[in-house]
């Protein structure tokens, strides 16, 4: 059972409430922004939560134990500090949200709901709606090694040890054009082979997309002038000369490890261990009768 602060307890205890929710979010660059379903501004804790957001509670949901609790909320694209270019490019991935039940005719009267991250963001025409996860969604994610024939690192990690400073894992460029959506023709600073930035990452270091990265999807070509393709296409407009940073691709398997990156002492994975096949084939020299049949009939 949680603890109401007296003041907020004497308020709902009075019968009628001046109750609103107000919404902190932390974005990834550290940018802050507050919005309330009021139909004015409140300040809380030198933070203005803006009531011009048309933000408002959807759903929400709270579970026992380790279940996942969150929730959603409901807005409009054009409400202060939000923009459909800054949601599409990843700028409130993983967002941190504190939840307030605040009464608005006391702002310090107040009582946190939730800590939460942003989860999946729905958009459709000028409105989205963004799924809230509670604190445990954390522990539902993948901790340590786990046995598996690929490699559990990230190219270039502290566990992987690839420099990617290297010239020959990472390259600059600039955007020659972009024949159709999700697709770029450039101009690198080196030549590379082929296949080299399939799977890789892309970094925009100027123009209007400048900070946001994109995964690739696949490499055409071979030299300094290249194509490639994007897992989605960028969310602001891509311009000729447009730079931006590559940095090779890695399928995680010893092979390519090994090959590409002569790294092979870093491996985080198991190649050899047996995968599905060898459990599932037949003993070695077994015969008729040994089908899961009955051995009495």
């Amino acid at each position: 059972m949680r603890d109401l602060p007296p003041d907020l307890a004497a308020h709902l205890a009075g019968g009628a409430t001046t109750l609103c929710h107000c919404w902190a979010l932390t974005r990834r660059d550290g940018t802050r922004l507050g919005f309330t379903d009021h139909d004015r501004d409140l300040v809380l804790g030198g933070l203005t939560h803006a009531a011009r957001s048309g933000l408002e509670a959807a759903e929400a949901s709270a579970e026992l134990g380790f279940a996942i609790g969150g929730g959603e909320v409901a807005g409009a694209l054009s409400a202060l500090g939000l923009s459909e270019d800054d949601i599409a490019g990843g700028l409130y991935d993983g967002a941190s949200v504190e939840t307030w039940l605040v009464d608005w005719n006391r702002p310090e009267t107040r009582l946190l709901l939730e800590i939460g991250t942003i989860g999946e963001v729905r958009r459709a025409g000028g409105a989205f709606v963004a799924e809230l996860r509670g604190l445990m969604d954390r522990l539902d994610a993948e901790r340590g090694r786990t046995y598996r024939a690929t490699c559990a690192a990230d190219l270039g990690d502290a566990q992987c040890r690839v420099d990617l400073n290297d010239p020959r894992f990472a390259a600059t460029g600039t955007v020659a054009g972009q024949p159709e959506p999700g697709t770029l023709a450039v101009t690198l600073s080196g030549p590379f082979p082929a296949d080299w930035f399939t799977g890789g990452r892309l970094t925009w270091t100027g123009g209007a997309s400048r900070g946001q990265e994109a995964d690739l999807r696949a490499q055409t070509g071979a030299g300094t002038a290249l194509g490639l393709e994007l897992w989605q296409a960028p969310a602001r407009p891509v311009a000729p000369g447009d730079p931006f940073r590559l940095v090779a691709g890695c399928d995680k398997r010893l092979a390519t490890c090994r090959d590409r990156f002569a790294n092979v002492a870093n491996f985080r994975g198991f190649p050899h261990l047996p995968g599905n096949d060898f459990v599932l084939r037949p003993v070695s020299g077994s015969g008729p009768g040994l089908d899961g049949g009955s051995l009495f009939r």
